[in-house]
């Protein structure tokens, strides 16, 4: 009788979806965006209240409902809802398209409907081809040889078109853009890996160089996918970098590097241990499961790195110094000053966090 019921709701859920391509369809047909922030608080309230008169947990109801609003949305945006119905479609060119973040590129602008040209060491197509015949080229390579593509793609970019890059740091890539091309200018920087399940949600930093109608082209596709944009100039996004990228980083390295040399073997500690420890494990684990390369040269690359590591090793020892000490009136100080620091987004962190662990204790 389960396994009956579930079936059942397997066929409301694609009735459901059903009806969501028709809204897709009157949206795009008048202009509208995929997202209502207002409507979806809605349907979030009135779904808990539901559940609560049929004696069914609200917060369980909430979830199962925030994922089929992400995923209405997801649908709705791989039915171009936001593309305008008169738009042109454009040859985009992708050199690196057969990396991780290229592929994630060809598929995103492929969904909005350009003509993708896949560029790659193993391709017979070359750069400098794609690039003379391309609206768009976007240089997706390691960043340690992204400077040395772009001087090269970057001459045979036509005026007319856009030269756009999609690394970790901006500040260099886009003044070799502006220095090899006469082109439209635009860098951009993913906030999230090759590996997410989908790109409703996921932010995208953009830095105008050069060519407004090209930027606001960029803009819009990135929006149309269900991105959220942040623009910036490169120094600003270089800045937040050192901070969202190589503190972070840095401080699961030194974990990670500690925890490999303490001599107490991991699977010892996993009877112990706690929702908290085990999310702080997962984040560790799944950097070191990573491409060292990349991280390398993005915190190798940032020029505010060796302020960042000097802060955190100040940091360290300052920490260090209060608990062999013992002193605990020293320790509250500390916890006082960052707890202000914080300020306001205490709450949203205790909230989100309580989230993510109820969401583990589940899996395991």
């Amino acid at each position: 009788m389960i396994d009956a019921l579930d079936r059942d709701l397997l066929q409301i859920m694609a009735k459901r979806m059903a009806l969501v391509s028709e809204v897709a369809a009157y949206k795009r047909q008048h202009g509208l965006r995929i997202r209502d922030a207002a409507r979806e608080r809605e349907v979030l309230r009135d779904r808990q209240e539901r559940a609560t008169e049929l004696g069914l947990p609200a917060e369980e109801i909430e979830s199962i409902f925030r994922l089929l609003l992400r995923s209405s949305r997801d649908h709705q945006a791989a039915l171009r809802t936001e593309v305008p119905v008169d738009a042109e479609p454009r040859t985009v060119a992708i050199v690196g398209g057969h990396g991780r973040i290229g592929r994630v590129m060809a598929r995103l602008f492929g969904d909005l409907g350009h003509r993708i040209l896949t560029v790659d060491t193993d391709t017979a197509l070359s750069a400098a081809e794609a690039a003379a015949v391309a609206d768009v080229v976007i240089v997706s390579v390691p960043i340690d040889v992204t400077a040395a593509v772009i001087q090269a793609v970057g001459p045979h970019v036509r005026p007319e078109s856009l030269l756009m890059d999609v690394t970790s740091l901006k500040e260099a890539p886009v003044q070799a853009m502006l220095a090899s091309t006469s082109a439209s200018v635009v860098g951009t920087h993913p906030m999230f890996g090759p590996s997410v399940h989908t790109l409703q949600g996921q932010r995208v930093v953009l830095c105008r160089a050069r060519g407004d109608a090209w930027g606001d082209w960029v803009a819009q596709s990135f929006a149309a996918r269900g991105l959220v944009v942040t623009e910036s100039t490169a120094s600003q996004h270089d800045r937040a970098m050192s901070v969202v990228q190589v503190l972070t980083h840095f401080q699961t390295q030194v974990q990670g590097l500690t925890l490999s040399r303490l001599g107490v073997p991991l699977a010892e500690t996993m009877p112990f241990t706690s929702p908290a420890y085990l999310l702080e494990l997962y984040v560790a684990a799944r950097h070191f499961a990573q491409d060292p390369a990349l991280y390398g040269a993005i915190e190798m690359g940032n020029p505010r790195t060796a302020e960042i590591t000097a802060a955190f090793g100040a940091s360290v020892q300052e920490v260090a110094e209060v608990l062999a000490r013992g002193d605990q009136a020293a320790f509250a100080r500390l916890f006082a000053d960052v707890r202000t620091f914080f300020g306001d987004f205490t709450a949203e962190a205790l909230e989100q966090s309580s989230f993510l662990i109820d969401r583990i204790v589940e899996r395991n």
